[in-house]
C-alpha cells in the first residue's frame, strides 16, 4: 500500500511492503557463515544484534541470586494462610 501525502511543497510518501523481520538461530559457526553468504548473495540486509536483556542488571542479578539459592536449598516455605501474618 502506497500512501502520499502534500504539505506545502514537500511530498511525503509512505510505502508498506508488508515485509518480515526473520530471527534465524544456526547451531553451529558453519551455518551461520552459510545463512550470512545466501543473505549476502541475495543482497537482503541483514543487522547482528546481541542478546541483551531489557530487564536492569542490578535486577536480573537478584533474580538469579535468589534462583541460586532456591537451588542450594536457602528457602523458607511459608504456607498460603500465614502470607499475611
Amino acid at each position: 500500500m502506497i500512501k502520499s501525502i502534500n504539505v506545502e511543497n514537500i511530498r511525503i510518501i509512505s510505502l508498506n511492503l508488508n515485509m518480515e523481520t526473520l530471527i534465524v538461530q544456526p547451531k553451529t559457526q558453519k551455518q551461520l557463515q552459510a545463512v550470512k553468504a545466501v543473505l549476502k548473495a541475495l543482497d537482503v540486509s541483514f543487522k547482528k544484534t546481541a542478546e541483551e536483556s531489557s530487564y536492569n542488571p542490578k535486577f536480573v542479578s537478584k533474580i538469579r541470586e535468589s534462583e541460586q539459592n532456591y537451588k542450594d536449598g536457602n528457602f523458607k516455605i511459608i504456607k498460603v494462610e500465614d502470607l499475611w501474618k
